[in-house]
């Protein structure tokens, strides 16, 4: 009988090798398509999904950007930008105002019911990451968050988080 303790397969997907340690690869990506497709369920009903979230997450929680600005913050094309926030204009969620400072310009900002619906659509966005995360405890959730955050925050201390999400998620 062989003494030897016996060694759990690797996750599908996993490479397998003699190093002792798995690379980061399979968990991370695992992890980021879940989210992304727990997200896109999430905001199914906002016009362009995700990449709407992401839009009205935008304006609401920072300066109302320009129009050229988001675009250029979210790493979307400008005409993409355009028809984008024509249908959350028409759905009530964002206004077109003109910028004190520049009357060529248009600062993008959010409606009471754009806030409303930004408010449940983060409760639901979270309430689909704790079930993501559901074989962790609490305080293992927070542990792996506040890891995950200093790591990336360290690999790209200039990138933009909301262009950075916008580019991952997948636009409708």
């Amino acid at each position: 009988m062989s003494t030897t303790p016996a060694r759990t397969a690797p996750a599908p997907g996993a490479a397998a090798h003699d190093g002792g340690r798995d690379p980061l690869g399979w968990p991370l990506a695992a992890l980021l398509r879940e989210w992304s497709a727990r997200v896109a369920a999430t905001c199914a009903e906002l016009p362009h999904g995700p990449r709407g979230y992401e839009v009205l997450a935008a304006v609401t929680r920072d300066t109302p950007p320009t129009q050229a600005a988001l675009a250029s913050r979210l790493g979307i094309d400008r005409t993409v930008m355009t028809y984008l926030l024509d249908e959350l204009v028409g759905a009530g969620l964002v206004e077109r105002r003109q910028d004190p400072a520049d009357r060529r310009a248009r600062r993008i900002v959010p409606t009471g019911l754009g806030r409303e619906v930004l408010a449940g659509l983060d409760a639901r966005v979270a309430r689909a990451e704790d079930e993501l995360l559901s074989g962790l405890d609490e305080r293992e959730r927070a542990t792996l968050r506040h890891l995950l955050e200093r790591a990336a925050s360290d690999a790209a201390p200039h990138d933009d988080r909301c262009a950075v999400v916008a580019r991952t998620v997948p636009a409708e």
